[in-house]
This record gives C-alpha cells, sequence and structure tokens, in this order.
C-alpha cells in the first residue's frame, strides 16, 4: 500500500516541515474525491476535517437573503478548512466543489490529539492556519467592499 507521505510533502501547506512531523501527520490522512457541485460543508456544522486540494476548485460561500455568496475560491496547492483547529470546531462557512477536486482530508480530532501532544507541532500548525484566516478575512472584506461599497 503506498502512503501518502510523499503527497503530504509535496503540498505547500506542509512546506519546510520536519520529515518525521510529516510521518506523524500521514497517519491523519486520505485521499479524497469530491464531485463538481458537492457541498463539502456547511456553516455550523462539525468542523472534523482540514483539506489540502490537490487539484480542482472550491468556492467558500456565505448564505445570505439573495442565496450562497461566494468570498473565495480556492484551487489546487491551496488548504481549506481552519476550523478544526479552533474552538467551537464549526464550520464558519460554506464550501462547495466547483469542478471535480482531488485533496488530501485529514481528520482533524487526530491532528488536535498531535498538536497536544507536541506542542511544538500545534504552534507550527497555528502559524499556518492563522495566514489562512488572515486570507480568508482579507477577501471576505474585499467581498463586502465590491457587494456594499460606495454608490454614486
Amino acid at each position: 500500500m503506498e502512503t501518502l507521505e510523499p503527497l503530504l510533502k509535496e503540498h505547500p501547506f506542509f512546506r519546510d516541515l520536519e520529515p518525521g512531523i510529516i510521518q506523524l501527520l500521514t497517519g491523519c490522512a486520505k485521499n479524497v474525491r469530491i464531485e463538481a457541485g458537492q457541498v463539502i460543508f456547511r456553516e455550523g456544522e462539525d468542523a472534523d476535517q482540514f483539506y489540502l486540494i490537490r487539484d480542482g476548485r472550491v468556492a467558500l460561500e456565505v448564505f445570505t437573503p439573495r442565496g450562497p455568496a461566494p468570498i473565495l475560491t480556492i484551487s489546487a496547492g491551496e488548504a481549506l478548512g481552519w476550523s478544526w483547529l479552533i474552538p467551537p470546531y464549526k464550520w464558519r462557512f460554506d464550501a462547495r466543489a466547483t469542478e471535480t477536486t482531488r485533496a488530501l482530508a485529514l481528520d482533524g480530532k487526530c491532528l488536535r490529539e498531535k498538536c497536544d501532544e507536541d506542542p511544538r507541532l500545534g504552534y507550527e500548525l497555528l502559524k499556518r492556519i492563522a495566514g489562512i484566516m488572515a486570507e480568508r478575512l482579507h477577501a471576505t472584506r474585499l467581498q463586502m467592499l465590491d457587494v456594499y461599497g460606495a454608490r454614486d
């Protein structure tokens, strides 16, 4: 059986992590295929996965009275989902595949346990997740400016 370790090591989110840490995280990972149009998760549901996108595209959406509003599109080489790390471990957005997507899905509970066992790992993942959170906040801000910006 082929290990997912090389795929984790190649993904930009895990770039420059020690090989031992990659090996440790491999036990939390599995390959997934998400069909175009499939909802991956919805806001308010339990956040139990962390996705490293290998191929395809995923739209992050928020619900509005007019229906779903896209905030950001995530594609190959990017990570999806930070809510597995931040209590209360509930998704903050909806995510939907806009095309067939292949990803590595890491079990959130498994990752949290590894972080509890090794605070250095937890700190390293938190720094990387904080970068994702900052990007998503910025994208949401830009979307709001586009929708609610000054009108002449």
